[in-house]
């Protein structure tokens, strides 16, 4: 039985669709104004497992990840580097789709763009007002009146004096109460605008996700995901305005993953201490990323460094290494009533605990070691592949990987282990020992077996 930490209620509760058979889940996703670092790889990660593991218990599940293709950000980046937001917004997204590829994500069922739904989120804004929700200021912006929505602060328990008294915003003379946040925002000179009853515009950030939502899952669906840091006041505000709109709830779990920090501190790029994807994966295989992501809890901090990064590839070696030493393995179903299968199936129902399913797999990997069954090996990728690893052929994955200026090449070390191999012939352990030694220094491991000598990079 499926148990889920559920943010609104603040434990883990058992999971139940609003419609038997099927999960609409909806996740926060880019602002599109630069590459993607290695925090949002995290939470992107995080959501694509919940994905995958809903599909894999049988759920048939509709995944909408959206785009934020306009926001103050895009516009001042595209005004920066004298293009316009569109041409910044294209070139971003191919980007990121790009890096997230690498990184193993499957692509979400929906990818709705907030420009392409305007339209919607005016009328959205037409309804609020109507319930007397929010209201169009002489400037011609319009806020959500905070204080008319009873049930504000129940995501991020805040109460409202609580956020009055902690409020630090400048001061807007147009907004009735400091805590109101803005709807529509008035057009001005030189940036992207569209048509409204208040006057040429566009929205507010929070908006978009309540429109896009609806548009594809409906006013009331089962999941909505996103980073810690958006459980206030982005998803807050969501539920005001679904809420206030139709008068009914939004969303039945809320779930929120860890931040991906450096130093202790939440990587971000206002702080300036992020790495991108794209860098990154200039020097580590994408998969290694993942892995270290999926070794850890959603919901647990992770500290990011290079000597988790080298652990989570020692880690994901070992897992190929245990295959390579088994003869290819066929698809085949998984075995769910399995010790291994019972065990991982345990851990990823309890909160989609993919720190157990790991361990479960590195168990898997020694038994698989010692007795190189084919039945164990297709068992072993068929559950890795659930948390999106082990989809290659371990010698592809073994000596591939980045390779940077000064990394010798596949031709140049097959050359070097024939050399190894002749030397050895020749009785001249002196020449092998200082090959091996020369290609372990250029980040290449020799493996020798009854079989042959193999090798991987490390």
């Amino acid at each position: 039985m499926l148990t889920v930490y559920n943010t609104l209620a603040r434990e883990k509760q058992v999971f139940t669709p609003i419609e038997p058979g099927r999960v609409r889940m909806y996740v926060c996703g880019m602002t599109v104004y630069d590459l993607c670092h290695v925090g949002h790889a995290r939470m992107l990660a995080a959501f694509d497992i919940i994905y995958r593991w809903l599909h894999a218990s049988g759920y048939e599940v509709t995944y909408v990840r959206n785009i934020t293709d306009i926001e103050d950000k895009i516009i001042k980046r595209a005004a920066e580097q004298g293009i316009s937001a569109e041409e910044l917004v294209e070139r971003t997204i191919a980007e990121m789709h790009a890096d997230l590829s690498q990184l193993y994500l499957l692509p979400p069922t929906h990818e709705p763009r907030a420009t392409h739904h305007v339209d919607g989120m005016v009328a959205m804004i037409g309804k609020l007002i109507a319930n007397d929700k929010a209201y169009a200021a002489a400037n011609g912006d319009v806020y959500y009146a905070v204080r008319n929505f009873a049930g504000y602060g129940k995501l991020s328990g805040k109460s409202l004096d609580d956020l009055q008294a902690g409020q630090r915003v400048e001061v807007d003379p147009h907004k009735r109460d400091p805590l109101d946040f803005v709807l529509w925002k008035a057009a001005k000179p030189g940036e992207p605008s569209w048509a409204s009853p208040w006057g040429n515009g566009r929205p507010g950030w929070h908006i978009e996700c309540s429109v896009m939502s609806e548009h594809h899952l409906g006013s009331h669906f089962d999941i909505h995901g996103g980073g810690e840091d958006l459980q206030f006041p982005h998803h807050e505000n969501e539920i005001a305005q679904s809420e206030g709109c139709h008068g009914h709830q939004y969303v039945n779990y809320w779930m929120h993953n860890g931040f991906l920090q450096f130093d202790d501190k939440k990587m971000s790029k206002s702080l300036n201490n992020f790495f991108s994807i794209r860098d990154v994966l200039k020097a580590v295989d994408g998969e290694v990323v993942r892995f270290l992501i999926v070794r850890a809890h959603y919901r647990s901090p992770l500290n990011y460094s290079e000597e988790l990064l080298r652990d989570a590839k020692a880690g994901l070696d070992r897992l190929y290494t245990a295959l390579k030493a088994t003869p290819p393995q066929e698809r085949i179903a998984i075995d769910w009533q399995s010790n291994y299968a019972l065990r991982f199936k345990t851990a990823m129902d309890d909160d989609f605990n993919t720190a157990d399913a790991v361990a479960v797999l590195f168990e898997m990997a020694g038994e698989l070691n010692r007795n190189h069954s084919v039945a164990l090996a297709a068992q072993l990728k068929g559950l890795a592949n659930i948390l999106g690893l082990l989809q290659r052929e371990p010698t592809e994955y073994l000596q591939g990987g980045p390779v940077v200026a000064g990394d010798y090449g596949a031709e140049q070390i097959e050359a070097l282990i024939q050399a190894r191999l002749a030397a050895r012939a020749a009785r001249n352990f002196a020449e092998s020992d200082r090959i091996r030694d020369e290609l372990l220094q250029n980040g290449v491991v020799l493996e020798d077996s009854a079989q042959g000598t193999t090798w991987r990079r490390q």
